[in-house]
């Protein structure tokens, strides 16, 4: 029994990072793989048996889990986004979940033919997306503009809400008496606003003042963040069912807009347990699925499923939307973006077995139809939401422009020569003087801190992909690149590499806490700065046939320092000290280079 339970955990465990990584791979959705493989290892194959594996304390844990992810996501909530957007996420939680919850019920009702009550509390938990879908999905599109803020905000926010909402139809159905029903459902919603927003703002209170005074050290961070978590959770749902999501998101979003205390261990932390996470339980609950319950994957099912994406989503949006100042192209995209994931399969799964043991009937098809609905979604949003962003111009297939910290000399020479070959770039100086340099030349460039928390929301970054830190401070350098590296990916973010670099390729600082080292050993900002105030230039170079990579070398001898190259395809491929691609004809060289010398008058070629 042991080893079997053994095998189990690891199966979960393999099967959830596999699929993350063949989804990396393949450029497609993750959860759609981590249900294939749920449904496989588990009602096809037999060979994942969660009931068994967990017995009781499968929904708990689920429950637990779905916490920590909220939390998580609202840890990426910055309320400096609401600015812009905050009419529009508003009207979405409000209006646009009223709107969904009516179309949904009667979808279900008259489509896949579910009795009444079942069908209303079916359509209280679609109104949820949530951060195990949405994020993902806008990493995956990357899409410009208000929509990513948007999204994301009514992804994460609208869990707590619908969950809620499940509960209070559920509290309305066990009455059995419209009139008692609603009088209980008004005073539940009170509470669980109340007390869940109580709850989760107690706690990042005792999070923020704990580790102000440093009562916590750095190692425990984590885990105390943790536990503080489960504690809000639990204690919020013991005074009111389902206000837990709720107040573990307010945790989040409170701690994500403090300004007393760094949570950057957490961040990370969090993040890493949010893929693990995800990943187990989907393989969780779709391996929990019976066969009978995969039997009842019908055709009406899917025509709901279709309902939901081409009819409930789109009118939702339109009234959510209806005069802002959105664009229709970016309504559109609002338009096509609810996939549904772990919080509606796990809600679901828990209210199907309370309905069964109260003897409403219908309660056997919301399982099945709640995974054809994460399947449905995940897979229509997942594969066509990145092509549509792109025909909408919302969104670049492989962003190549460059944000570059710094608007000295070199910084704007490089851009200048990145601009006219029309590639987006931005700089970024806390030098007035710089940043003016900058705009006269016709670059974009913004006076700000590099490490501010608003550049990131402040400074469009349409088009952008990289970050080039060229600061002379090489902290702010490193500083600059982990402060990125969860925007761009650790592969392009880069940095000056500092004076105690050396050729022997011993490096001051470990990978994991600096970007990639630019250009050679030798390119410090002294060394840089001291070959331009010397008459070296940044200079653009057709390579060709006639004209290669060993002619450059030979006009402007070993003092050249290629920098990056423009490929045919318009990819840039930036030198760094562990690559140095060698340009080919057809490409486009960006390097520093000392003038060749002058001909002596009346000498001829």
């Amino acid at each position: 029994m042991n080893e079997q339970m053994l095998i189990g955990l690891a199966s979960i465990i393999v099967l959830g990072i596999v699929a993350q990584w063949l989804a990396w791979r393949l450029h497609i959705p993750a959860i759609l793989l981590l249900l294939v493989f749920g449904i496989v290892a588990g009602p096809v194959m037999g060979v994942l048996k969660p009931d068994l594996l967990f017995g009781g304390l499968l929904f708990p844990l689920v429950s637990v889990s779905v916490a920590i992810i909220l939390f998580e996501g609202g840890l990426s909530l910055k309320i400096g986004e609401l600015r812009q957007v905050g009419g529009v996420v508003t009207r979405l939680i409000t209006t646009g979940i009223l709107v969904t919850w009516v179309l949904s019920t009667l979808a279900a009702m008259v489509v896949a033919g579910i009795p009444t009550a079942p069908a209303i509390l079916l359509g209280a938990v679609l109104v949820v997306s949530g951060p195990t879908v949405i994020i993902p999905l806008l990493r995956q599109v990357r899409p410009t503009g208000k929509v990513s803020s948007i999204v994301k905000w009514e992804g994460i926010v609208n869990d707590p809400i619908g969950a809620i909402l499940a509960v209070l139809v559920f509290e309305v159905i066990l009455a059995g008496n419209m009139e008692q029903g609603t009088t209980v459902a008004i005073i539940g919603v009170i509470k669980a606003l109340v007390l869940g927003a109580l709850s989760g703002l107690i706690s990042a209170g005792i999070m923020i003042l704990l580790l102000k005074r440093y009562f916590i050290p750095d190692f425990l961070q984590n885990p105390f963040s943790l536990m503080l978590v489960v504690i809000s959770y639990a204690a919020a749902n013991e005074l009111q069912p389902e206000s837990g999501l709720l107040a573990v998101t307010v945790m989040g979003i409170a701690l994500a807009n403090q300004k007393y205390v760094s949570i950057r261990h957490i961040l990370e932390f969090k993040e890493n347990l949010r893929v693990l996470l995800i990943s187990s339980l989907f393989i969780i609950l779709a391996a929990q699925l019976t066969t009978e319950q995969l039997a009842l994957f019908k055709g009406n099912n899917w025509l709901f499923v279709a309902a939901l994406i081409l009819i409930v989503r789109p009118v939702a949006t339109f009234f959510s939307t209806m005069n802002s100042n959105l664009t229709r192209k970016e309504r559109v995209f609002i338009g096509w973006m609810a996939p549904r994931g772990i919080v509606a399969a796990a809600v679901v799964s828990v209210f199907a077995i309370r309905l069964a043991d109260i003897g409403v009937s219908g309660w056997d098809q919301l399982v099945p139809l709640t995974f054809q609905v994460i399947i449905g979604t995940v897979a229509v949003y997942g594969l066509t939401s990145a092509p549509l962003a792109r025909r909408l111009k919302l969104a670049q297939p492989n962003p190549q422009g460059i944000l570059f910290a710094g608007a000295h000399p070199l910084a704007r020479s490089i851009a200048q020569i990145l601009k006219d070959e029309g590639f987006p770039t931005a700089l970024i100086d806390t030098n007035w003087g710089n940043v003016t340099s900058a705009r006269k030349g016709g670059c974009l460039a913004y006076y700000a801190n590099i490490l501010s928390e608003n550049a990131l929301h402040d400074i469009p970054l349409d088009g952008i992909g990289r970050l080039l830190a060229l600061t002379p401070n090489e902290e702010v350098n490193s500083l600059a690149a982990l402060h990125y590296v969860d925007l761009f990916g650790r592969s392009e973010v880069y940095q000056l590499p500092p004076l105690s670099a050396s050729k022997s390729g011993k490096q001051a600082m470990p990978l994991h806490l600096r970007g990639r080292y630019l250009f050679d050993e030798e390119a410090t900002y002294g060394y840089l700065t001291a070959r331009l105030q010397g008459g070296s230039i940044i200079k653009r170079t057709d390579i060709t046939n006639e004209f290669d990579y060993h002619a450059f070398k030979t006009i402007y001898g070993n003092t050249a320092m290629p920098l990056m190259v423009i490929t045919g395809d318009r990819t840039i491929r930036i030198f760094t000290i562990e690559t140095l691609p060698e340009p080919k004809p057809g490409e486009i060289l960006i390097s520093l280079v000392d003038p060749p010398p002058e001909k002596p008058k009346g000498v001829e070629d």
